[in-house]
């Protein structure tokens, strides 16, 4: 094929332009959407800010070799992504979000306009979660756009009922034992249950405000599309054994498709995606030599795992974002190293950053909890790639914070888990994975001692949910049970043969090819 040939049928490829959030909750699912749709014949531009960007450098030999571009945005902080939730934060994020929605508008309406200009016009474009001032540009540019929402079909519904006429409901929620009944889902959720920014304690007074302007924004579209008899449809990353029902709650209001789970094809047997391997878990090593003798390198990690008999191994992580408090910590280093089993923990030091003196207590307590990891027969790392230790059979189970991609990839690869929601969405995604999908159990939280204010999950309670998951009694068999369930019905939806999320995709790829 003659060099122009090549050149006039690439354009004829539609070309899709998806925008994401810089977080690593929002870039990997973002990812691994986009190389599907190069699968599907798209090409696709992946648009995020230049500290986003860092975060996927790493993978960049293994992603697709044409189809795929990324491009670039500064928001003024090209040298770190905000990941502190505390409130105390609150003027510093709303700043940090201003810069993002100015300068990312402007980007992509120069960038829309661009590639028009150049004969290369987008056919559509998808952004995830809370990114509505995407959807403004592409509308100024008269270019349709779709959202890709990245936390389940569950969490979706809640929050669109909580915006149009059930906001009262919720509100009764100060009583702790108020049960919320939500049409066409199959639970009901106490305050515990619900995401924390739409319970009357939310600390996250922005983020609630952000979440309601997404609703209104697709509540609007759905009524103004009800006058035409469509419907506005959102892309999940849910597939639909695991979430059938509440992907039709709204039915006649949203169309919501499910078109995951977004993890790495290679982890799902997939072969018709493109094999691409993107780390969950970004923490940065810092290198220091006087951590090598207990802080293992990334190869070494998975040697020890090989090591292990089979279905021993507790992995522990509680993402990129939340801070767990020093308190904390302590109680879940000295469950893991009395429980008697082998454990990988994922430990930040960036997140352990304070005052000098502080400073100095924190290392102190590290260096100690390594040394009894290293006794106790664990593993204590800086970073991981979470997709490789989840799919090792020497893991047995997974105490995790519950955000969507760990439940996901941990459904993926058959590994029960033990639930340690923090915030978001996390207190909603294990409410599912106990009482919907059954393939785990929760920590139960008791208010921290000597006031304050404060919770915290104690040694005693961290064992026995360990020692439910990991035994040999009902709780256990049950939860391993159904892990192997969803394992197999997680793979067969992205499959080419009757795989529903390979059908919804491939049917929304035609749609915005037509």
């Amino acid at each position: 094929m003659t060099a122009g040939a090549d050149q006039q049928q690439r354009r004829r490829r539609p070309h899709v332009l998806v925008v994401t959030y810089p977080a690593q909750g929002h870039l990997n699912p973002a990812l691994q959407f986009s190389i599907r749709l190069v699968s599907l014949g798209c090409r696709v531009t992946l648009v995020t800010t230049v500290s986003g960007h860092r975060r996927i450098d790493a993978s960049s030999s293994s992603l697709p070799a044409e189809g795929l571009s990324i491009a670039t945005f500064s928001d003024g902080h090209d040298d770190e992504v905000q990941t502190s939730s505390s409130s105390s934060q609150a003027t510093d994020r709303a700043q940090r979000w201003a810069q993002l929605v100015t300068r990312g508008s402007q980007f992509l309406r120069e960038l829309i306009a661009s590639n028009a200009r150049e004969g290369t016009p987008f056919a559509c474009l998808v952004y995830t979660i809370l990114l509505t001032w995407a959807m403004d540009a592409a509308r100024e540019e008269n270019l349709p756009s779709t959202l890709l929402w990245i936390q389940p079909a569950t969490v979706l519904d809640i929050y669109y009922y909580f915006v149009n006429g059930y906001e009262e409901m919720f509100d009764n929620c100060k009583d702790p034992s108020f049960a919320v009944e939500l049409p066409g889902l199959p639970v009901s959720f106490t305050s515990k249950d619900l995401p924390s920014i739409v319970v009357p304690s939310n600390p996250y007074p922005m983020f609630l405000e952000a979440m309601k302007n997404q609703i209104e924004v697709l509540s609007s579209s759905s009524r103004e599309e009800d006058r035409t008899g469509t419907t506005t449809m959102v892309l999940v990353n849910t597939f639909d054994a695991l979430e059938l029902e509440a992907l039709k709650a709204l039915e006649g209001k949203l169309d919501m498709v499910g078109v995951g789970p977004l993890v790495p094809s290679s982890f799902l047997s997939v072969t018709q995606y493109p094999i691409t391997t993107f780390n969950t878990t970004t923490n940065s090593a810092s290198g220091d030599d006087d951590d090598d003798k207990i802080i293992i390198s990334a190869p070494d990690y998975m040697t020890w795992l090989d090591s292990q008999a089979t279905s021993s191994v507790v992995y522990v992580s509680f993402g990129t974002i939340a801070e767990v408090s020093r308190r904390q910590k302590e109680e879940v280093g000295k469950a893991l190293v009395s429980s008697g089993r082998p454990f990988l923990w994922t430990l930040r030091k960036e997140a352990e950053k304070a005052g000098e003196e502080e400073g100095v207590e924190v290392a102190r307590w590290r260096e100690e909890m390594e040394e009894k990891a290293a006794e106790a027969g664990g593993r204590i790392v800086e970073w991981c790639s979470q997709v490789d230790v989840l799919s090792h059979g020497a893991v047995g189970c997974f105490l995790t914070h519950c955000g969507w991609n760990s439940t996901l990839e941990s459904m993926c690869l058959g590994v029960p888990m033990v639930g340690f929601p923090q915030f978001s969405d996390q207190e909603t995604n294990t409410k599912l994975v106990e009482d919907v999908w059954r393939t785990g159990v929760r920590v139960t939280i008791v208010p921290e001692n000597g006031g304050g204010g404060g919770a915290v999950v104690e040694e005693g309670e961290i064992r026995r949910c360990l020692d439910l998951v990991m035994g040999d009694g009902e709780v256990g068999e049950e939860v391993r049970r159904n892990a192997r369930k969803w394992k197999e019905l997680a793979r067969s939806a992205v499959g080419e043969e009757g795989g529903t999320s390979y059908a919804n995709l491939k049917a929304f790829v035609d749609e915005i090819t037509s």
